[in-house]
């Protein structure tokens, strides 16, 4: 009997774990409805905090195939050739000198070429360039992106912010887009397109590394784009362009210990170089507001000498004779603190200020004279033309 209990035991053991089993995995079997399993849903990862003024980037493009499509044509060769006398006079006596200069046959009028690019501004064949790129040039010659040639005229030039501005006569030119260079950022992908050491039409690649450098030495009003593009010669006069083609600035300058680029590139912005070339077209020349003075910085030594508080303010150092300054009652050692109101920081920077002011308008000044501080009200004359260089 207690064998038969066991058997019995063993037998309901076995069917109550066969149930258990068939309920959890199979529960079909038995009639009912399956309980549905969800995965787990993912936990999102923490946003990072974003400031409230910061700028959402967009994704930088695959290529900038479309830019360059879109800039490369209005980009142009620039060739200019120049004759230079050979063979000097071996002699040392003015007067044998002159008469050496006078016999054509023992003079050799040698040829000397040059290179650099320019940019189609306007579909009526404006050519933008850099006045170095056709200084004292006897021809100017322009090769186009699609092969054309063309003998380029020169409408006129400013010396004094190296830009320049000629004339082609072909049909069916296109010309570039220009975007207002004031809304570039540090940071912002540029490409250079020039033809740099005449090896042909060359696209480079990089972004803005500065904006509004001066106090380089290149020309007297400086306001340039840095870029790391590279820029080699012949790029000089070519064109700066954003991501979607459009001209930002004219590649002008290059700091290099070597010749080649070192990944420091200068361009004259757009809106600038625009705005010359309307003034060169419309009046042959540019007119600058002018005083007749010559502004020097305030150094830690000279402040001390004049016992200022701070560098601020310019000293003037010389002035023109029955100039604008002088005329108004301005002396050598006046420290010029305001211009029409706004500071003035530096030499540069005064410069800048009076340069937009037309002739004949007239501008207040605050200047500290042995120790005082007095307005003067000053007439704005027009810079003398600049002296090819």
């Amino acid at each position: 009997m207690r064998r038969l209990w066991l058997v019995f035991a063993q037998a309901v053991t076995v069917c109550l774990a066969g149930f258990f089993i068939v309920a959890t995995l199979r529960p079909q079997w038995l009639g009912a409805p399956a309980t549905p399993v969800r995965p787990a849903a993912p936990v999102p990862a923490p946003a990072l905090p974003v400031a409230p003024n910061a700028v959402q980037a967009s994704p930088a493009p695959l290529s900038y195939a479309s830019a360059v499509a879109s800039a490369a044509p209005t980009v142009v060769n620039v060739y200019t050739s120049k004759h230079l006398d050979g063979n000097p006079s071996p002699f040392q006596d003015p007067e044998l000198n002159r008469l050496f200069r006078e016999l054509p046959d023992l003079i050799e009028r040698r040829p000397n070429t040059n290179l650099g690019s320019g940019v189609i501004v306007h579909e009526e064949g404006f050519i933008l360039t850099n006045y170095h790129v056709i200084e004292a040039a006897d021809a100017i010659e322009v090769a186009l992106a699609d092969g054309r040639q063309a003998r380029a005229r020169l409408i006129g030039a400013d010396p004094e912010s190296d830009l320049a501005v000629l004339k082609i006569d072909l049909p069916g030119l296109t010309a570039i887009a220009a975007e207002d260079s004031s809304d570039l950022r540090v940071g912002d992908v540029v490409l250079a397109i020039g033809n740099p050491f005449g090896v042909g039409q060359t696209t480079t690649m990089g972004i803005v590394s500065g904006l509004g450098r001066n106090r380089l030495g290149i020309n007297i009003y400086e306001n340039f784009i840095q870029t790391d593009a590279a820029i080699n010669p012949g790029n000089s006069g070519g064109a700066l362009v954003n991501a979607r083609g459009r001209l930002v600035g004219i590649n002008t300058a290059i700091y290099s210990e070597t010749g080649g680029s070192l990944g420091i590139g200068f361009a004259i912005p757009a809106t600038t170089a625009l705005a010359i070339m309307e003034e060169i077209i419309r009046n042959g020349v540019v007119t600058r507001g002018w005083l007749g003075l010559e502004p020097q910085d305030i150094t830690p030594d000279l402040a001390k000498v004049f016992h200022l508080d701070s560098d601020e303010g310019v000293i003037i150092a010389s002035l023109q004779h029955q100039g604008p300054g002088a005329q108004a009652g301005m002396r050598v050692g006046d420290i010029v603190l305001r211009f029409n109101g706004q500071k003035v920081t530096d030499s540069i920077g005064l410069l800048n200020q009076i340069a937009p002011i037309k002739p004949g308008q007239e501008v207040a000044l605050s200047l500290l004279r042995e120790g005082r501080t007095l307005e003067l009200k000053v007439k704005v004359g027009a810079r003398p033309a600049a002296r090819n260089r």
